[in-house]
């Protein structure tokens, strides 16, 4: 593919909660195996993109050991490869990422001294597969300037937290609004974009000058009206679990036979760094119903609804029901969780119960932890 890779996964966002506190979001484990970045490097190497950069910065040190070996995805190769990019000091600058176009320029450099004519840019925290090629070939047939990849929701779906846009009968974006207070418009930005990289260059050092510091409000929002800025539409699954109800829904959404089979079975692959690990051990007497469990755990009591990461120890007489079970979790006896997303290296103790609700989900966070990620 004629086009290089930028992933943006150094954001940090408060809807995350206490789940964002010792891991960047792309890090957030998803559907029993994966972490959130999986989708976008298989996407990126699935397209033949084969020179991609991870714009790393909060809570990175969990993100950055998921990435230290890039053969899982393919990137280990001599031509390009798989770069992580951290904010560093320099004579220019010491500043961390102030925003999503200040990351570009503080690594203009990348992009400078690659030769492919395009680039495609993604966040992290998306939960997809998407051919970029097809994104490419529409860039260039209808001549955009940048090329948005967007998503029609579903009526009565919150889009206030994303970038909602408007479009005319030709496909050109001719409004943009970053997470609007209200909005009756139904199509999102699902932050992904393809732009010739001189051309992003030149957009990047006018945002530095101006001293701007952000690619949606500084650029796709300053310049809808002067750039030809065209949306592809996709109507296949899509998320983003940039809040603790997304991120419980998408993982809820692997349930689904649909979904499973999407993510797990067709073509192309989502590939992910590999662990060692035994297959998942049901003792007698443990009960299993609709429920994702993963490799290295041994259940005893009932799982209903869940899906359970790897080296889950649930003991006797447990009730796990609508639940999401982090990575190395240990569940003591006649424990009661409902509702409830609990993080990875917890101990709970015997006889503990927490219960959330489907508008509320409750976060367990103990504070024994054997050992931290």
């Amino acid at each position: 593919m004629r086009a290089i890779g930028i992933i943006l996964a150094g954001g940090n966002s408060k809807r995350m909660r206490e789940l964002s506190n010792k891991r960047a979001i792309a890090a957030m484990p998803i559907g029993g195996s994966y972490r959130a970045i999986d989708f976008t490097l298989s996407n990126m190497t699935n397209s033949h993109v084969q020179k991609v950069a991870v714009f790393t910065q909060y809570n990175s040190r969990s993100l950055n050991e998921h990435l230290s070996s890039s053969k899982w995805w393919d990137f280990g190769r001599k031509q390009g490869g798989l770069f992580v990019f951290t904010p560093t000091i320099t004579a220019q600058s010491n500043d961390w990422y102030r925003g999503t176009a200040d990351a570009l320029y503080q690594n203009l450099t990348y992009l400078r001294n690659s030769h492919e004519p395009y680039v495609v840019i993604a966040s992290g925290d998306g939960i997809y597969k998407l051919d970029y090629n097809k994104v490419l070939e529409y860039h260039i047939e209808r001549k955009s300037d940048i090329t948005v990849v967007c998503k029609s929701m579903p009526e009565g779906e919150d889009v206030t937290r994303f970038g909602v846009v408007k479009i005319n009968d030709e496909g050109r974006i001719v409004d943009f609004e970053e997470k609007p207070i209200t909005t009756d418009a139904h199509t999102i930005s699902c932050g992904i974009y393809v732009i010739r990289r001189r051309q992003l260059i030149e957009l990047i050092e006018r945002c530095a000058a101006e001293d701007r510091f952000d690619f949606v409000r500084d650029i796709l929002v300053r310049y809808k009206n002067l750039k030809r800025i065209y949306a592809y539409k996709i109507k296949d699954y899509w998320s983003n679990i940039a809040s603790v109800d997304a991120y419980y829904r998408t993982n809820m959404d692997f349930l689904k036979p649909e979904v499973r089979s999407y993510f797990y079975r067709e073509y192309p692959e989502i590939y992910s760094k590999i662990d060692d690990l035994p297959p998942a051990k049901y003792n007698p007497g443990a009960q299993v119903r609709n429920s994702l469990i993963s490799s290295g755990s041994i259940i005893n009591g009932t799982v209903e609804n869940s899906v359970l990461f790897k080296q889950v120890y649930v003991g006797n007489n447990c009730t796990i029901r609508n639940c999401i079970v982090l990575n190395d979790v240990y569940i003591g006896d006649n424990t009661v969780l409902d509702h409830c997303v609990v993080e990875s290296r917890d101990t709970i103790k015997a006889n503990t119960t927490y219960v959330g609700t489907p508008e509320d989900i409750k976060i367990v966070l103990e504070k024994n932890e054997r050992h931290t990620l």
